[in-house]
């Protein structure tokens, strides 16, 4: 009788994307510098997507639209495509958390890079600009993976606000570290 085969951590953690989330207070850069850090993640040959916080809520799909119109009249879940990009739109009855979302929506990428989920994120790289006028980071000692910013801040891994090339170097060598979560 053969046993059944059940993995290991090592060997869950080896199929699911890193997550590393940018996290920073209003007003940091965080949006522009995943700009500046996704083209260098690609350029290294990751296949990356991406999580964007809302605590404020959204809205994808366009009020009278015949897919709005599907959802008014009960489906739970539906999709948009179109010849070059898809949008699966789907009720929650509570909200889903970024572990949950890296692993159920992005099976087979190399990472998920999130803008937000400051107290959530297990791996966090913070934006921190003295130009925007804050006094403090947002993450405490030990805290953040990483920090970019413009101020004289004591982090091992620190990175000039401008530097995406050097930050997506530090990530790409610490994938099978941020895949574990």
């Amino acid at each position: 009788m053969t046993e059944p085969h059940t993995d290991t951590e090592g060997q869950r953690a080896a199929r699911r994307p890193a997550l590393v989330a940018i996290v920073g207070k209003s007003d940091s850069g965080k949006t522009t510098f995943i700009e500046m850090l996704l083209p260098e993640l690609t350029r290294l040959g990751l296949r990356v997507g991406t999580v964007k916080h809302d605590v404020h809520g959204f809205e994808v799909d366009t009020p009278g639209k015949d897919s709005w119109r599907h959802g008014q009249a009960g489906a739970e879940a539906y999709v948009v495509a179109g010849p070059d990009r898809l949008a699966f739109i789907s009720r929650l009855a509570r909200p889903l958390p970024l572990i949950e979302i890296a692993q159920r929506f992005f099976a087979g990428f190399d990472l998920v890079v999130a803008e937000g989920y400051k107290r959530e994120a297990p791996h966090r790289i913070e934006i921190f600009r003295r130009d925007a006028g804050h006094a403090s980071p947002l993450c405490g000692p030990g805290e953040a993976f990483a920090v970019v910013t413009d101020a004289a801040l004591d982090h091992e891994r620190r990175f000039a606000l401008d530097d995406g090339a050097g930050v997506a170097a530090l990530i790409a060598s610490h994938l099978d570290t941020l895949r574990h979560y």
